[in-house]
């Protein structure tokens, strides 16, 4: 029998929230939002992000409101059970290791990629092995589109993790990720694996070139399906068209990819990986790459000033800001940009947070002997000496 989930209607209520509010704000019927409170149906893992927001939660938050502690020991025993018998693996199951899946990737942003690998590569382990042994096809199917899900996530982790070094190993996983996406034909798990792969292409092995092809696959991949996805492809075809040189071709890319942000509807099905920050981010290192630091600069500076503190992205925004003040011959700004930089890496140990920090660092070399400078590559040995 469902039990009621009296504490997020508790909490509903206490944001100021009717069943009809929450649900026009969510873009759903207020039955389903009466459904959740109910106990007889949970939100669906694309809304939960719209949900916790709404309602000002943290993921375990959120997630100690849809599981009441009465009903956890039940939920653990289903997973348990479906490994023990993988032949009975049945919808329910396969949709709460989804939600696991999704909760990993949420937690992503804020946290170490080395303490997340273990939880990934186990809820990877589990979803093949279910699906080897599934009976039903709807099963199989959702067990494809969580071996996507989970896949994508080990190449991002694991190419986080090794410092954006480990190029071969996050590629192969995306690469099996977009496979399974294309057995089920799902346009939206397809895009996301290419567009990783992109990533590892323009940022890793720093090759435009190949990094072009993959957004432009992206991009048609997801065309018609999401514009959240296709306005990140087009915002890393204008990076990869940055790194080239090519301004006008850049710009444009920049003008589709706002294009798309702004025609995002309530049904976007990857809603949650929209932010308000990304295409100004993303400008702004396009700024860089064409060699316009004033333009860049103020970009950055006010993308820099709506990110999330402690983030992997906040990082990176702050470590281009250096270059971009660094570039301008701005020692002081560049050494305190950095400084902020490194107080977010030494949160969450970005790849990508570290390599732009580097790079930094390297072309701070001219002026080591500054103490505003001497002052940074302190920081950075003891940073290094500590991991």
């Amino acid at each position: 029998m469902a039990k009621p989930r009296k504490g997020l209607a508790a909490h509903r209520k206490a944001m100021g929230y009717s069943q009809e509010s929450l649900a026009e704000l969510l873009g759903v019927t207020p039955g389903t939002v009466g459904r959740w409170e109910q106990g007889t149906s949970t939100p669906e893992v694309w809304l939960q992000p719209r949900l916790r927001k709404a309602l000002a939660l943290s993921v375990q938050e959120l997630v100690d409101l849809l599981n009441p502690r009465a009903e956890v020991p039940a939920d653990a025993d289903r997973l348990e059970r479906a490994l023990a018998n993988p032949s009975k693996v049945d919808l329910i199951t396969v949709a709460e290791l989804r939600q696991r899946i999704a909760q990993l990737s949420i937690r992503y942003d804020g946290e170490r990629s080395t303490g997340l690998l273990a939880e990934a590569g186990q809820a990877l382990g589990q979803t093949r092995l279910l699906r080897a042994n599934a009976a039903e096809y709807r099963v199989k199917r959702d067990l494809l589109a969580a071996e996507s899900e989970a896949s994508t996530l080990m190449g991002q982790f694991v190419w986080d993790a090794s410092q954006r070094r480990d190029h071969d190993a996050a590629k192969e996983h995306f690469t099996t990720a977009a496979e399974a996406a294309r057995k089920i034909n799902d346009p939206v798990l397809e895009a996301i694996a290419l567009l990783r792969t992109s990533y590892v292409e323009l940022y890793g092995t720093e090759d435009p070139t190949a990094g072009l092809i993959f957004t432009e696959r992206a991009a048609d991949v997801a065309r018609g399906h999401s514009d959240v996805l296709t306005g990140l492809a087009e915002l890393h075809a204008a990076e990869a068209r940055a790194m080239v040189g090519e301004r006008s071709a850049c710009e444009r890319s920049l003008e589709r990819a706002q294009d798309h942000f702004g025609r995002i509807s309530d049904d976007e099905p990857v809603a949650e990986m929209f932010s308000e920050t990304q295409h100004d981010r993303l400008a702004g290192s396009c700024y860089l790459r064409l060699h316009d630091a004033p333009r860049a600069q103020t970009t950055l500076e006010r993308v820099a000033s709506q990110a999330p503190s402690r983030s992997k992205s906040r990082s990176i925004i702050l470590a281009n800001l250096s270059l971009a003040h660094l570039q301008q011959r701005e020692l002081d700004h560049a050494a305190a940009a950095l400084h902020v930089a490194i107080d977010c890496v030494e949160t969450t140990w970005g790849g990508g947070g570290l390599k732009v920090i580097f790079g930094v660092a390297q072309e701070l070399r001219p002026w080591r002997k500054e103490p505003v400078v001497d002052q940074v590559y302190d920081r950075l040995f003891t940073m290094m000496a500590a991991s």
